[in-house]
C-alpha cells in the first residue's frame, strides 16, 4: 500500500478516535447566580422591582461573556432572574431540578461555549463543589448578589472568580 493512502487511513482513524474526546470538553466557563430578590409571599413568588433590575445588571454583566447556554429551575424567580440575558443573547432557558444536581453537572460538561446557571441559595455552593469550584461561605437568605465563574484550568482543576452584581447586598467571600 502506498505512503500517502496509508497516512490518510491513519489520520481518519485518529480524528474517529479523539472527535468522541473533543465532544466531552468542559465548557469554557460557567457562571453561577442565585435568582434576584423576591416577593414575600406566595408559593412560588416572582421578582420584586430591585430583583428585577438585578436580572437586567447581570444580563448587562454577561452580555459579552459569549454565554452559549442558560439553565434555571422551574421557579418563577429563577426563570425570571435568566429571561433578560437569554433575550438580549437569542437563547432559550433550559429547565433543570434542584434536586438532581449531578444531572445539571453532567448535562453542563458536555457542552461547548460559556454557560449560565440560575439558582438558589441553599443548591448554589453545592453546584460550585460539584463543579470543581471553591463556593466560600455559605449564601446568606439576604445575599443576592454573588457570582462565580468557574473556568477549567490546564491541569483539570477549575479557578473560581467571585464577582459582584449590583446593587451589593452582602460580603464576597
Amino acid at each position: 500500500m502506498p505512503l500517502l493512502p496509508r497516512l490518510s487511513a491513519v489520520f481518519a482513524l485518529a480524528f474517529t478516535m479523539l472527535t468522541p474526546c473533543a465532544a466531552l470538553a468542559d465548557p469554557a466557563a460557567i457562571y453561577l447566580v442565585r435568582h434576584g430578590e423576591k416577593e414575600a409571599a406566595g408559593q412560588d413568588p416572582a421578582l420584586t422591582t430591585q430583583g428585577r433590575q438585578r436580572a437586567q445588571n447581570i444580563a448587562v454583566m454577561l452580555h459579552k461573556a459569549g454565554i452559549a447556554h442558560i439553565f434555571s429551575t422551574p421557579t418563577t424567580r429563577t426563570r425570571q432572574t435568566a429571561q433578560p440575558l437569554a433575550e438580549r443573547n437569542g437563547l432559550k432557558v433550559a429547565l433543570y431540578d434542584p434536586r438532581t444536581p449531578q444531572a445539571l453537572v453532567a448535562k453542563v460538561k458536555g457542552l461547548h461555549g460559556p454557560v449560565l446557571v440560575v439558582g438558589h441559595s441553599n443548591t448554589l455552593s453545592e453546584l460550585v463543589r460539584l463543579f470543581g469550584g471553591q463556593p466560600g461561605a455559605e449564601i446568606a437568605d439576604n445575599e443576592y448578589d454573588r457570582v462565580y465563574q468557574l473556568t477549567p484550568g490546564a491541569n483539570g482543576g477549575v479557578g473560581t472568580v467571585v464577582f459582584t452584581s449590583l446593587p451589593e447586598t452582602g460580603a464576597a467571600p
